[in-house]
């Protein structure tokens, strides 16, 4: 609530404390947050917006076609049964960790600086998540029987094959969701409140009214508050583990060289949080110079974010690295060689040596600068370049892992198709499309978090101190 010495008082931030810009109030920050939902629709919005749209009817094509003749319009042949599907399923999956990183374990460990990039990194999260449930769906060839995959109560009987990794796959991913999800309104409450408070219109304000569930700011309202996103916190936190595993099981279960490997669960959860990273800074950035934000995302959020990137890519890098010494000091001549087709073998090396360049040669030569971390032009560019090696990452271990497996008389080639194309580009148009939406009608940064730090920074600078 509001600190009746720092309502209309700008407050200085204190040596150090510098997660906020210098001069800010309690109402200044209300203002300029929810000034950008209340204000004219900018035509940068409208440019986005299109090209998110433009992508969306990508996807819409692709699917009609994958509906009306089956997934034989996918590129997957024998021996490569899975292709860009499960490639993307995976890669979207991984996108979706880093919103619940930060908004969850960051929140445990008293962290200040999430305070300004959570809202938008848990929306990230949710929207992610919606374009990577999608895939397994339209992979099934039969996708509006989906429902099987769930414990109904039915008269034939029927019940889901729990030692399949796509029943696993359902049930971590919507689980992931619903705990996301619910963790992400419950932050949004006291926002929509203010923006009930504040909006012009009678059908905004009985909207924005009707979902923040009569908040009115009281202590009791305040204590129920924190305690709740407390406990989704504490759910949420194990899940950027678990999730992460279960979908990394789908392949370790397998007796195919190039997926059976223990190693698996921590590399994908380090592959995730990485990708997840650089698509936080790949929103954050451009957000942060359109609508004005740098006094809510400064220069020490951006080198934050790239240490971050910078931390998990070493992770990565190390798990290359142990991939490839686990290949060739366990003397399994199908595991060498599954490794050393992957980057110098025919019709895909190539792609390995693309995603040893994006994935680990770039990020780990620039980050480690402090200029690099901290321009945003040059950080994403890295974080892009990370973002296309974990693809190529996702890509090298479905297909070039199934190309050629025990039988050399079956070996065979995966090509995609326009619809291949059409899915990828278009669950990206998907993606955009929810998060300009959301970035016009919802707050983009928790003004309720960023109120508070207000008043922390008020407390460091002694302006409360001296005026009480």
């Amino acid at each position: 609530m509001a600190d009746p010495v720092t309502e209309d008082k700008p407050v200085f931030v204190a040596p150090g404390a510098d997660f906020i810009g210098p001069g800010h109030s309690y109402g200044s920050v209300t203002d300029h947050i929810s000034g950008l939902i209340f204000s004219k629709t900018r035509k940068g919005w409208w440019l986005g917006l299109a090209i998110g749209l433009l992508g969306l009817m990508a996807l819409n094509l692709g699917l009609t076609y994958i509906f009306g003749v089956g997934v034989g319009m996918f590129g997957i042949n024998i021996p490569v049964g899975w292709g860009f599907a499960i490639t993307n399923f995976v890669w979207w999956i991984g996108i979706g960790h880093a919103g619940t990183l930060i908004s969850a374990f960051l929140l445990l460990m008293h962290q200040r600086w999430r305070t300004s990039i959570n809202r938008f990194a848990e929306a990230m999260t949710i929207f992610a998540v919606m374009c990577a449930g999608m895939f397994p769906i339209l992979h099934m060839g039969r996708p509006w029987l989906f429902f099987w995959l769930l414990p109904y109560p039915d008269t034939m009987g029927l019940w889901p094959q729990f030692r399949s990794p796509l029943v696993w796959d359902v049930f971590a991913v919507s689980t992931y969701f619903t705990v996301s999800l619910l963790f992400w309104y419950t932050g949004l409450v006291p926002d929509l409140a203010t923006l009930r408070d504040k909006a012009k219109r009678k059908f905004s304000k009985i909207a924005y009214g009707v979902l923040s569930m009569g908040w009115r700011g009281s202590a009791r309202h305040w204590r129920r508050y924190e305690v709740a996103s407390l406990l989704l916190a504490g759910l949420a936190t194990p899940l950027v583990v678990s999730v992460h595993t279960v979908v990394s099981f789908d392949f370790t279960i397998a007796i195919l060289p190039g997926w059976h490997s223990t190693i698996f669960p921590p590399y994908f959860v380090a592959g995730a949080i990485y990708s997840g990273f650089a698509m936080v800074i790949m929103l954050g950035l451009p957000m942060r110079r359109w609508f004005h934000l740098e006094d809510f995302i400064t220069v020490r959020h951006i080198n934050n974010f790239a240490k971050m990137l910078l931390a998990t890519g070493m992770i990565v890098t190390y798990s290359y690295v142990m991939e490839a010494f686990m290949a060739w000091y366990s003397s399994d001549r199908l595991e060498r060689y599954v490794l050393w087709n992957r980057y110098f073998g025919p019709g895909y090396g190539w792609l390995g040596m693309i995603l040893v360049a994006t994935n680990i040669v770039i990020p780990m030569t620039f980050l480690w600068s402090y200029r690099v971390r901290t321009n945003p032009v040059s950080l994403f560019l890295v974080a892009t370049s990370a973002q296309i090696g974990m693809w190529l990452e996702r890509f090298m271990i479905v297909v070039q892992s199934l190309h050629r497996d025990f039988v050399p008389s079956s070996w065979g080639f995966f090509r995609p198709t326009p619809t291949d194309w059409a899915v990828l580009f278009g669950s990206l148009g998907l993606f955009l499309t929810l998060f300009y939406i959301f970035a016009r009608l919802l707050p983009t940064i928790a003004m309720s978090e960023m109120r508070d730090m207000v008043h922390k920074t008020a407390e460091e600078a002694g302006v409360i101190a001296a005026a009480e």
